[in-house]
């Protein structure tokens, strides 16, 4: 009984460990932190580029290999490169940091003799060589029971054989995963893949929306909000149902007009339901408010003595005073609308609680976008520069200010009115622990990135949670597209994407991580003079399988669209293609053409979008429109399968990739099938 008890508990740890287990898929160091270029090259590791160590990690290294008194050479460059690997790019991956810590990274191991298994090769240099302190000592039991430890140990004294180190510390190398070589990873190059032929829309909704958020509970409904600040719920149609999304203008979930100010940069910026509103009924709305007309607008001005700017040198904008107008995060409730908030059509107007509050000192660059990460459950907030012209009081790059930053707040473990206050928070929530800054007093700890000027939606890749990838609206020349990690700096306004900004300081302190995409305004709105990219999602759907895991953005002026392909996996390097679309002739609302174009009359892209199912959005100004089968537009993908209307509830994901929801219900039902039998 126990043996086969044994058994099953094995298997199922392998498919949580090699299906459920997210992947880093993303350069990222231990600390998941992004790599940096070092001022000065390594001088003990052999690492070149964007590396996870500093000179003083170098040395620290340096010192604990010529601790361990290795005579051996062999051996001796072996586990020299075992040190090293920290300092690869890929260290988190390597050394699989959310699988618990390891003492050295995944060792490439291979059971065909005829391969090359870098752990079989450190066991035949390293199996007899003492090594004080070493790395490789087991911290469980070992077969021949009892717990080995050693000052100084071979290999052959820590475990029984090769068989069984390789299968402590070895792994292969595949797509999802990485192993360790013995030096510096490089990533294969994919197979040249045909970008796709055309991207086809059909329109479904009229109204002029700025947000979508899929709706919690995992069905077909979504929420839908607008600038003024109202907030409605939509039941969306199958594909290929030939119907328009249902949504009732006259009756909105939430009204929020009467809190919002509404003007051409200012309203309701953003939406987040909280991951368990199914059950808690809680959801939150970033907005703007004027302290004119609202007794509740009431907050510290972004422009203070902390950040070395005062109020009263700014020159009023519009005649309008420095902080009049605020940005908001606030909490409302769906609870006892309905028997359970799942099933709530409606929610109360009233706040519950006022979670951020900050003054504006210009009336641009605001952000305002805010969302839920989906591994770790805390608020993110997009926070743009203010809008002073080019940054002049360089408040992006200033930790001491929210502006120019992404922050990161708890809002499930809010302190007491006491706390916040001696804390200096700027509303109700906590700050979580692990944030870059949480622990420097001389830096806001609710920032988890900085260097952005305006961020204009974001979005966590659903397959690869750790690529949270942000558009930042350029100034003057450059549209930008990054891979936001935990204290990245993103450059501006040192620099306006690749390019050094005219009126940046002369500080050459920092690493700038610069953008993985992004277009020049004269490359694609030469009739405009300007161009405003607005962010979208990396495609995960079947409905298109040939646009399937590319990033999908676009530009305001709804005029161009890219489909941005990652080579080599892994390596969050990205190739963007502009992509041609059109919408389809049998759209369930007419869509309108452009003028002496093909182009369908989108109007203006405020936002992308994905429901449940993983299907896409654009909202523009002229209506919703989502991503269907390219062959409605007569486009070809090779891919494409004959299809039939669908039934209700979320797709599958495409191209063989198992959702881990239902992987995870498939083990819990082969779990009770094998221990009932065991019992019986």
């Amino acid at each position: 009984m126990n043996k086969h008890l044994n058994l099953l508990f094995s298997f199922i740890c392998f498919l949580l460990y090699n299906f459920i287990s997210p992947s880093y898929s993303l350069p990222l160091c231990t600390d998941l932190r992004a790599p940096t270029t070092p001022k000065k090259p390594l001088a003990f590791c052999p690492y070149n580029g964007r590396v996870c160590c500093d000179s003083s990690k170098d040395l620290q290294l340096k010192r604990l290999f010529e601790g361990m008194n290795i005579s051996d050479t062999a051996c001796s460059s072996a586990v020299k490169s075992i040190l090293c690997s920290i300092c690869d790019q890929l260290s988190a991956e390597l050394f699989k940091v959310k699988s618990g810590p390891r003492p050295v990274p995944v060792l490439c191991n291979s059971n065909n003799a005829s391969e090359n298994s870098f752990c079989s090769s450190v066991w035949d240099s390293c199996q007899n060589i003492p090594i004080t302190n070493s790395p490789f000592a087991p911290s469980l039991q070992t077969k021949a029971g009892g717990t080995k430890n050693s000052n100084s140990s071979s290999l052959t004294d820590l475990w029984q054989s090769k068989t069984d180190f390789c299968e402590a510390f070895g792994g292969n190398s595949d797509k999802d995963s990485l192993c360790f070589s013995g030096e510096q990873v490089t990533l294969k190059k994919n197979e040249t893949l045909q970008p796709p032929n055309g991207m086809c829309f059909e329109k479904i909704g009229e109204g002029a929306y700025l947000s979508v958020a899929p709706h919690p509970d995992g069905s077909n409904r979504a929420f839908f909000s607008n600038q003024a600040g109202k907030i409605w719920l939509a039941t969306i149609p199958n594909q290929d149902s030939g119907e328009a999304m249902e949504l009732d203008e006259s009756s909105p979930f939430a009204d929020l007009t009467d809190e919002v100010y509404l003007d051409a940069r200012f309203g309701m910026m953003g939406m987040a339901f909280h991951p368990n509103f199914a059950k808690n009924g809680r959801f939150f709305a970033s907005f703007n408010c004027d302290k004119a007309k609202s007794p509740s607008c009431v907050g510290r001005c972004a422009c203070n003595s902390d950040v070395g700017c005062d109020p009263s040198k700014i020159n009023p904008e519009d005649s309008k005073q420095p902080c009049q107008y605020h940005t908001v995060v606030a909490e409302f409730s769906a609870n006892g609308t309905a028997p359970s908030p799942s099933m709530a059509e409606k929610a109360k107007p009233s706040e519950v609680r006022r979670i951020f509050t900050m003054g504006l000192p210009f009336t641009a660059n605001h952000g305002g976008q805010i969302l839920f990460g989906p591994e770790d459950g805390y608020l993110y907030f997009m926070m743009g520069d203010g809008g002073s012209k080019g940054d002049s009081f360089n408040f992006a790059q200033n930790k001491k200010s929210l502006l120019g930053k992404i922050m990161r707040v708890d809002i499930d473990n809010i302190p007491s009115q006491e706390e916040i206050s001696d804390l200096g928070h700027w509303g109700n929530y906590s700050v979580p622990r692990d944030n870059p800054y949480s622990q420097d007093k001389d830096s806001q700890p609710e920032i988890w990135a900085l260097g952005l000027r305006d961020p204009w939606r974001c979005s966590f890749d659903s397959e690869k949670p750790s690529y949270f990838i942000c558009a930042d609206v350029g100034l003057d020349t450059y549209e930008e597209v990054d891979i936001i990690t935990k204290g990245g700096n993103y450059g501006w306004s040192m620099y306006e994407g690749p390019f050094r900004f005219k009126n940046a300081s002369a500080d050459d302190s920092v690493d700038p991580i610069f953008p993985v995409l992004g277009y020049s305004h004269s490359d694609v709105n030469k009739d405009v003079g300007s161009a405003a990219i607005s962010g979208g999602y990396v495609y995960r759907s079947k409905t298109d399988p040939c646009i399937y895991g590319s990033y999908l953005y676009g530009d305001l002026y709804a005029k161009n669209f890219w489909a941005a392909q990652e080579s080599p996996y892994n390596s969050g390097n990205f190739t963007a293609r502009g992509i041609p679309f059109s919408c389809a002739r049998d759209s369930p609302l007419n869509c309108s053409s452009v003028p002496n174009s093909p182009l369908p009359a989108l109007g203006y892209i405020f936002s992308f979008g994905q429901d449940n199912r993983k299907d896409a959005y654009v909202l523009t100004s002229t209506g919703v429109y989502r991503v269907v089968r390219p062959s409605r537009c007569n486009y070809t993908c090779s891919k494409e399968t004959a299809r039939t209307a669908e039934g209700p509830g979320p797709s599958e994901p495409s191209d063989g990739h198992i959702a881990k929801a239902d992987l995870c219900s498939v083990l819990v039902l082969y779990c009770l099938l094998l221990l009932t039998s065991f019992i019986l």
